[in-house]
């Protein structure tokens, strides 16, 4: 396959995919905010900050190679997936709860991400000759993230049986894209794929495990029901990869930088479905059940 016939669609390919997104998102979702405003700012939190400061600290302290260390900050700033709702959903979190992070931290990354990537290319690259996001690239990233899903949101508010029906095939079209862009980068990096792997392995299998543990412990730490708190692991632990990797490919054109997230997605399922078999061995409190109610 051609890259630059594959660079050109891969935009597109995204606004599908948050197109999607938004389908499943409603403005209720945005609103909701208001019954849970501890457990969304606790979430917002960790993922918007504290994520990122994590990653940043294991650039530095392994000493990634620049390229990679961006990677990671920028899988570091992509949003949660949509995956992790229904992973949610099997290890008997808050679903509901996962539908307004995924709608708000879906909004804010719009905005956050740029940034947070912005500063991570000049921080590890410097003045690097070849890759840089300037203005018009910020705006490419707000425009195929941020529309699509307004775009989503509004098609379900006028014809929700649409919507319905344009759900299932949205999802798979996600996953088969997620493949498709995760080989490819295999493919355009398989002279160095070994060299790679060692370098930014480790790196991936420590910020996942990391993502998913303070997911869960500063909710539960503050008081949080276990419900929501198994709600926030999955939420903060399972990332957008599918979003870092088309960001990586066609705004920044680099394999390198798109390998971190690709290698990430072999890490996060695994360690989310150990972890979310951990947590169902609790049995869930008076007070999950009651967070239940309120919920719905």
């Amino acid at each position: 396959m051609d890259s630059g016939l594959f660079t050109f669609f891969l935009p597109i390919a995204l606004a599908i995919m948050m197109t999607g997104l938004g389908l499943e998102l409603t403005v209720k979702d945005f609103l909701r905010v208001q019954h849970h405003p501890k457990v969304i700012f606790l979430a917002l939190f960790t993922q918007l900050i504290v994520l990122v400061f994590i990653a940043f600290l294991i650039c530095t302290l392994l000493r990634l190679p620049p390229l990679l260390a961006v990677g990671l900050m920028l899988l570091a700033a992509s949003p949660g997936g949509p995956t992790a709702n229904l992973i949610s959903y099997i290890f008997k979190g808050d679903v509901a709860l996962n539908l307004t992070l995924t709608a708000i931290n879906s909004l804010i990354c719009t905005f956050t991400l740029p940034f947070i990537v912005n500063l991570s290319i000049h921080y590890f690259l410097g003045d690097h000759p070849k890759i840089g996001m300037p203005t018009e690239k910020i705006t490419q990233v707000f425009l195929i993230v941020f529309i699509p899903v307004c775009l989503g949101v509004f098609i379900r508010s006028i014809a929700p049986n649409i919507a319905l029906r344009l759900n299932r095939p949205m999802r798979l079209f996600s996953v088969l894209f997620l493949f498709l862009i995760f080989f490819y980068a295999l493919y355009r990096e398989r002279f160095n794929i070994v060299e790679y792997f060692a370098d930014i392995g480790p790196a991936t299998a420590l910020f996942c495990f990391i993502s998913l543990s303070v997911g869960y412990l500063i909710p539960h730490l503050a008081g949080v029901s276990d419900k929501q708190a198994r709600a926030c692991t999955f939420e903060i632990g399972i990332h957008n990869t599918s979003v870092a990797m088309t960001i990586a490919l066609s705004v920044l054109s680099s394999t390198t930088i798109a390998l971190p997230a690709g290698i990430y997605s072999i890490f996060m399922y695994i360690f989310a479905f150990i972890f979310g078999y951990i947590l169902t061995r609790r049995p869930l409190s008076i007070k999950d059940a009651n967070s239940k109610a309120l919920s719905d």
